[in-house]
């Protein structure tokens, strides 16, 4: 039983929250710490850096709360080989959702096939296993024409969700930006938003443009502003 128990708003929005804690200098009782909020209070996931999934998975053992990782992460300029195997390997020790960087060199280049091939190749590996993947964009890199451009790549290469950002370059989520990526996708997939989500407004305004999945590191104090408005 959680504190959230008697609303159905809060579980509603804490069931579309990935908890995230990305930072390299993350410690272990820091991540412990993470994989128990996400248990209080109901998140969907934790999302952890690929060495941080075996100690989470355990941790998260016969619980709702999912794993997800980051691949390829934050350039999204390895190889897509290293990708694959990267993604592989996560899911062997307990991954079960994958957030790929896309090749955004390749993209601004105009290399659309390389693009799609990149991220259908991570794609095969998740489904292969069980697992979804989400393929982050990195829109504060890319003009309207390319997001659109990336947004069809993902689809058509059997992409679960686009991502709006890693977190870690020159900008973070935007309503106008998941509003494109909705409008570019339609129903058929996901839209995480995540990169600078910090308030309740904020995660308000990115459901509201179409997104169905949030990544935050500042979950629990998003939850807390939900609770405290409907107390």
């Amino acid at each position: 039983m959680t504190e959230l128990a008697s609303s159905d708003a809060a579980r509603k929005l804490a069931g579309m929250i990935d908890h995230t804690l990305l930072k390299p200098e993350a410690t272990y009782q820091q991540i412990a710490s993470l994989c128990q909020e996400a248990l209080h209070y109901g998140f969907t996931s934790v999302c952890v850096n690929p060495v941080h999934v075996a100690s989470c998975a355990e941790k998260l053992a016969d619980s709702p709360v999912k794993v997800c990782t980051v691949i390829g992460f934050p350039l999204g300029a390895t190889l897509t080989s290293v990708k694959s195997f990267e993604a592989r390997e996560a899911i062997g020790l307990g991954a079960r959702e994958i957030d790929m960087v896309i090749n955004i060199g390749a993209l601004k280049s105009n290399d659309l096939q390389s693009v799609q091939n990149d991220i259908a190749a991570v794609v095969d590996v998740c489904h292969s296993t069980g697992a979804i993947c989400k393929v982050i964009l990195e829109a504060c890199l890319l003009s309207n024409s390319e997001k659109v451009n990336a947004c069809r790549l993902s689809h058509a290469a059997g992409a679960d969700f686009v991502k709006t950002s890693t977190g870690f370059s020159t900008g973070g989520a935007t309503a106008e930006d998941v509003r494109l990526f909705r409008q570019t996708v339609g129903p058929h997939i996901g839209i995480k938003a995540a990169g600078g989500i910090r308030s309740l407004q904020q995660a308000e305004a990115m459901t509201a443009a179409g997104a169905n999945r949030i990544g935050a590191s500042a979950s629990v104090s998003i939850m807390r502003e939900l609770l405290a408005r409907e107390s």
